[in-house]
C-alpha cells in the first residue's frame, strides 16, 4: 500500500511539473508575451476609464460645495462628509427658529 501511495504521489507531481513547465514555456513565446502586454494595456485603459467616470460623477458635487461656500475657501465638512452648519465665529450652532416652532406644536 505504501509503495502504491508513493507511486501516485510521484506521478501527480510529475504531471503538475509538466503542466507548469508547458505554461511557462508558452508564456515566454512571442504570442504569449504579446497576450500579456495586451492584457496589461487593456487593464490600464479600463482603470483610466473608471477614474475618468468617477471624476465626472464627483465634479458636480464639488462644484456645488464650492458654490455654497462662496468660493472663498474650502468648504468645511461635518460628520460623514456632510457640510457643517454655518454659524458666526464663536457661536455654537443650535436648532433654527423653524425647528423650535415645529417642536412646540
Amino acid at each position: 500500500m505504501s509503495r502504491g501511495l508513493w507511486f501516485v504521489a510521484g506521478a501527480g507531481a510529475g504531471v503538475y511539473a509538466m503542466v507548469r513547465g508547458r505554461r511557462a514555456a508558452e508564456a515566454l513565446t512571442a504570442d504569449g508575451l504579446r497576450d500579456r502586454v495586451g492584457a496589461a494595456w487593456l487593464g490600464a485603459r479600463m482603470l483610466r476609464e473608471e477614474v475618468a467616470q468617477g471624476r465626472a460623477e464627483a465634479a458636480p458635487v464639488l462644484r456645488e460645495r464650492l458654490h455654497r461656500a462662496g468660493a472663498t475657501g474650502p468648504p468645511e465638512l461635518g460628520p460623514a462628509g456632510q457640510d457643517a452648519p454655518t454659524s458666526p465665529p464663536g457661536e455654537i450652532a443650535g436648532p433654527s427658529t423653524t425647528d423650535q416652532r415645529e417642536g412646540s406644536t
